[in-house]
């Protein structure tokens, strides 16, 4: 019997919950749940270690969907990112177009649209080599990568500009330029 008191007052509060007179202010059940206290993400907040309200991640974390490249810039690196990386994505008619457009986007201001090193910025640079010369054809997929990633020699890093998905992409799109009949292989050479 006490459980239908119990039932009938629960129905009881939630159909009167439902009431909407404008006229009359409505009951509040958790005023601190309505009217919290919020700090911004970068206000100080007292109730932290180190006193700011946005944490710093702990040691060793990863953002999700990022792989992190584990060498340095420099040749020895660069030597060692064309023997031990591959590249992840298969080259295809998408793979590829994506490829183009960060290839237009970050590299043909200085390489040319055709990577011949005649891009508008030579103009006012020294003129950068050509991506079609026979030592820029030899390199490992995972060298170029480095260099996209790192820089060499006047070129500056692009890591920082340029998604690790999209330079792998890129790869494969100079591998086009270089190979025009290597348009959408599976497999990179």
């Amino acid at each position: 019997m006490r459980k239908v008191w119990v039932g009938l007052a629960a129905l009881g509060l939630a159909v009167g919950g439902c009431e909407q007179d404008e006229t009359r202010p409505n009951f509040e059940y958790a005023p601190d749940m309505v009217a919290s206290v919020p700090y911004d993400s970068f206000a100080p907040n007292p109730n932290t270690g180190d006193g700011k309200t946005l944490l710093t991640p702990a040691k060793g974390t990863v953002p999700r969907g990022h792989l992190p490249l584990h060498l340095a810039a420099g040749p020895e690196a660069a030597e060692r990112a064309g023997s031990e990386l591959r590249n992840p994505y298969p080259s295809s008619p998408e793979v590829v177009a994506r490829g183009q457009t960060a290839f237009q986007r970050y590299c043909a201001p200085c390489h040319g649209s055709g990577g011949l090193g005649d891009g508008p910025v030579t103009a006012r640079f020294p003129m950068p080599p050509s991506l079609l010369a026979e030592h820029a054809v030899e390199l490992p997929d995972g060298r170029i990568f480095h260099i996209i990633t790192h820089g060499q020699g006047l070129m500056p890093a692009h890591g920082s500009q340029v998604a690790p998905e999209d330079r792998w992409k890129l790869v494969h799109y100079l591998r086009t330029l270089q190979n025009p009949a290597r348009t959408a292989r599976k497999e990179t050479p």
